[in-house]
């Protein structure tokens, strides 16, 4: 089965669209949340993905637009962007993103937005954080995103190891634990601006990472056009 992996895609239609131009024909498509959130585009986003048949996770911005008290932890530019969603967003686009579960099972896999051990807000960037995810996955292996950077930590005879993909986008995946994140589609945080996400194949037995072009100047005119804050325009285009 191949699986395409899409998070962090933050109402970014056109980084989505040209990333499931380039993931072609898949079997399944898994987002790991954040559909929504600093981008100009919530409802046409999560409209490709029901368009996508794609199953995933609630993100912590996701959860802020539905409502949520999630809202009095962002930055101001941050919060800004999810009050805008919470006036734009269609009822269709609310009730799609109150029905994402925080945490999906489907062995081998364990699908969450940020740990194992904390499904919405913990950031996996370390090695004892990566430890303490470990000690909560249910499975052979997790996937998540929430960091916003491409990135596999491995468990090997308790050691654990962190493989960044941007030197080597291709990971077989064995009998030894893992977390895989994809980095982001809409909004990457690594020095490169393009869209970051995952395929897996698991009938091969590998991970790989892939980052794909798309107009970054047309999303960021969208952003300003909407009124959002210039910073989240700014960004795009160094991948910060």
């Amino acid at each position: 089965m191949r699986i395409a992996l899409l998070s962090d895609i933050h109402a970014n239609l056109c980084a989505l669209d040209a990333v499931a131009a380039a993931v072609g024909s898949v079997d399944q498509v898994l987002q790991l949340g954040d559909v929504v959130g600093y981008g100009p585009e919530p409802d046409a986003t999560v409209q490709r993905l029901m368009d996508l048949r794609a199953g995933g996770v609630r993100g912590n911005h996701d959860a802020a637009a539905c409502g949520g008290q999630e809202i009095e932890w962002f930055n101001p530019a941050a919060r800004r962007a999810l009050e805008w969603t919470r006036r734009v967003i269609a009822p269709a686009t609310l009730g799609w993103l109150e029905m994402l579960p925080s945490r999906v099972v489907e062995p081998p896999f364990t699908l969450v937005h940020g740990s194992p051990r904390e499904p919405t807000w913990e950031y996996v960037t370390s090695p004892d954080v990566a430890s303490a995810s470990f000690a909560s996955l249910q499975t052979r292996h997790g996937l998540h995103g929430h960091t916003h950077v491409p990135m596999a930590w491995r468990l090997d005879a308790g050691r654990i190891e962190a493989i960044d993909p941007r030197g080597t986008p291709l990971l077989h995946l064995d009998e030894r634990p893992t977390l895989l994140n994809p980095g982001s589609v809409g909004q990457p945080r690594d020095g490169d601006p393009r869209a970051a996400w995952a395929l897996l194949d698991t009938e091969a037995g590998t991970c790989t990472w892939h980052r794909t072009s798309y107009d970054v100047a047309a999303v960021q005119a969208a952003i300003r056009q909407a009124g959002l804050p210039a910073w989240l325009a700014d960004r795009l285009a160094v991948g910060a």
